[in-house]
């Protein structure tokens, strides 16, 4: 019998968009059972790679009682309080991260690398010492998705008497004996995010960059979108 939340799409909205705009996200997902209490959702901006301390929860909502199906809406946040990030930490690439909870137990993520950077070719290559907020550019790769599952004991809730597919309302056998979601197979095939080229002004992925410091900023990224306690659905 399934149990659980999947999620089946994440449409990222108001993208590409400037650096103080607020974040939009079109959240679809398939709850397998009946569930009692709220499920919470997050939008957490990470303000550094330094210190988990620096990390913004920008805003949370609760969704509940869910029942069995499948739902969607669209999760509208306000942009990271500019002040609260370091200078040096403004400009560049950075992770914005969806969680989901059910009695405050995180069992999944979706995890975004975001390019922050000036539209202006002379300010790219000469930034100012103190970061120019509504000049900045913000781009969310939106093709290199993240997800990662927790598993969590999800008490006394009713399971649904079939599984609830993510793409159709026709109870769906497979979707029983396996939890992965199309939105999930396709990010799985992402097996390597690389970061974007922030020193030549290309929010798209690489394969290899130039700039000095992105294997730097990839490998203390990675921690965050796949925490030791996970499973990494990419």
């Amino acid at each position: 019998m399934v149990r659980g939340v999947n999620i089946c799409d994440v449409k990222v909205l108001n993208n590409p968009a400037t650096f103080l705009d607020p974040f939009s996200f079109e959240i679809t997902f398939a709850c397998h059972e009946n569930l009692p209490d709220d499920i919470e959702w997050k939008i957490i901006y990470v303000g550094s790679a330094e210190s988990e301390k620096l990390d913004q929860v920008l805003d949370s909502v609760l969704v509940g009682p869910v029942p069995a199906g499948k739902h969607m809406f669209t999760l509208e946040v306000p942009g990271p309080d500019p002040w609260k990030i370091p200078d040096q930490d403004v400009v560049g690439v950075t992770i914005v991260l969806i969680t989901c909870s059910y009695r405050e137990k995180e069992f999944i993520r979706v995890g975004y690398y975001v390019s922050n950077s000036y539209k202006d070719p002379e300010m790219h290559e000469n930034p100012p010492e103190k970061p120019k907020y509504e000049l900045l550019e913000r781009n969310i790769l939106s093709t290199d998705a993240r997800v990662t599952r927790f598993a969590i004991d999800w008490g006394d809730s009713v399971p649904s008497a079939a599984g609830v597919a993510c793409g159709s309302s026709v109870n769906n056998e497979s979707v029983q004996k396996n939890l992965e979601t199309d939105f999930e197979i396709q990010n799985k095939e992402n097996k390597q995010m690389t970061v974007p080229n922030v020193s030549n002004g290309d929010t798209k992925p690489s394969e290899k960059s130039e700039h000095p410091d992105n294997d730097k900023i990839e490998a203390e990224k990675m921690d965050v979108l796949t925490p030791q306690t996970g499973t990494s659905m990419t």
